[in-house]
């Protein structure tokens, strides 16, 4: 049997409400100036868009609300239905609920049935383990379109009325790092205007014996009064592995499907602060690419931000035999994902 290309037909994005600065969250969160100048200097995020009333505590837009439009979007700019799709897929590390699934509702919004559907639990790397699933399905022949979600809305870990001027580090750095949001992508064995060939993809678990370098809760009734952080960051850690893990993946991506460093034109680099990002980059030294980043804009949207990258990408830089590598890094577990992909 022959296998298929796989074709990234579209990609989209959902943002809620307006871009929040560091200025606006330092008032907010009672912080002086000081921290203000060491967000901008040391993590270099300018802003974030937030799915959460900062005055209130309140969450105003769920994740499904975001999927929805994402994937609404998605299937617009592919120019298919509902009717078209042969599976949905959502990564997440922020589910709604427990369940029902936040997928299956998203599909039900947008009028999707009797198809099959998966929700990964994961953190960033979620995202390309999504594309993943999408692509196993597309090149085994048992389907020929696939919408593929990925969001996170963090902000619902926030404590909003804590004094964070006591706050640890690990718990302080989430407020400054995230921000809330949902990406699609449409995948096809048949390729369309703008679309991409998807030329490599891989994700891989290496965190066997590592402690993990973020950490989300999930309390119910019976643990809810504890005091172990809702959300926490390892930052030094992340500092110290995503850099060489970054590297690996590259390499990899580059052996495996024939590229040359000077071959690539595009790089969708990870997203977890703008200082960070360019670092990394830099680190990477590849002679011709140019960066796709929004993570000083958007902040780390979890499994939303490569979909986000995604949409910048098929917008226009990724045109005709032009190439891109991305690349993801989860530090949760620590796995390390990454694709490759050839304009059409």
């Amino acid at each position: 049997m022959t296998i298929p290309d796989v074709h990234v037909r579209s990609a989209a994005s959902a943002l809620p409400g307006p871009a929040l600065d560091n200025a606006a969250l330092a008032r907010r969160l009672g912080m002086d100036p000081l921290w203000e100048q060491w967000v901008d200097v040391f993590i270099g995020t300018r802003s974030r868009h937030l799915a959460l009333d900062l005055e209130s505590g309140e969450l105003t837009v769920p994740l499904v609300d975001l999927a929805e439009e994402a994937g609404r979007r998605a299937l617009t700019a592919a120019g298919i239905t509902a009717g078209d799709v042969d599976a949905i897929v959502l990564a997440t590390a922020t589910p709604d609920r427990l369940m029902p699934a936040t997928v299956n509702v998203v599909a039900d919004r947008l009028g999707i049935d009797g198809v099959r559907s998966f929700q990964l639990q994961s953190g960033c790397s979620g995202a390309v383990q999504a594309l993943d699933v999408a692509q196993q399905i597309l090149r085994s022949g048992s389907g020929r379109t696939v919408l593929v979600l990925g969001g996170d809305v963090i902000a619902r870990f926030f404590d909003v009325g804590a004094d964070l001027r006591k706050a640890a580090p690990a718990e302080l750095v989430n407020y400054v790092l995230f921000g809330d949001a949902a990406g699609a992508a449409v995948l096809s064995v048949e390729p369309g205007p703008g679309s991409a060939t998807v030329r490599g993809l891989f994700t891989r678990l290496v965190g066997l014996g590592r402690e993990p370098g973020a950490v989300l809760e999930w309390f119910g009734p019976a643990d809810r009064y504890t005091d172990r952080p809702a959300a926490s960051e390892d930052y030094k850690a992340i500092e110290e592995h995503v850099p060489r893990m970054t590297e690996e993946v590259l390499a990899e991506l580059l052996d495996t499907v024939g590229w040359k460093p000077e071959d690539v034109d595009l790089l969708l680099p990870p997203q977890l602060s703008g200082r960070m990002t360019r670092l990394i980059s830099d680190r990477l030294a590849l002679p011709r690419a140019v960066d796709v980043s929004c993570v000083d804009d958007t902040g780390n949207c979890g499994n939303a931000i490569v979909f986000l990258q995604l949409e910048r990408a098929l917008a226009g830089p990724l045109g005709p035999g032009r190439r891109a590598v991305g690349v993801s890094i989860e530090s949760s577990k620590w796995l390390k994902a990454g694709f490759a992909l050839e304009g059409n």
